[in-house]
């Protein structure tokens, strides 16, 4: 049986994701890309902590759109703010930590 060196529980009850989803700030905007393409953008989550590739992949999955990571930030096509912030919620993610702008 593993231990986890951050939380030192084993490995099938560990809650250090749990409680980093608790603590981050995410905020989620748009922006305009080229031909008018509007693209959500969440920004804040800690690669660190979370697997933000698993967490991406979820999220294109449930839009059924395209997207991509770059520099630590999320991005969808598409404009999904409040889609995304309600599925986050349910995720587990704060919801007072989560801003959409």
């Amino acid at each position: 049986m593993e231990i986890c060196n951050k939380c030192g529980l084993p490995s099938d009850i560990c809650i250090c994701e749990d409680l980093a989803k608790e603590t981050q700030k995410i905020i989620i905007t748009t922006n305009t890309r080229r031909f008018k393409k509007l693209t959500t953008v969440i920004d804040g989550i800690d690669s660190k902590t979370m697997n933000i590739k698993e967490l991406a992949q979820k999220l294109k999955t449930k839009f059924a759109c395209g997207g991509t990571i770059k520099e630590g930030r999320i991005e969808l096509q598409g404009d999904h703010k409040e889609a995304v912030k309600n599925l986050l919620i349910s995720y587990g993610f704060s919801r007072d930590l989560i801003e959409v702008r």
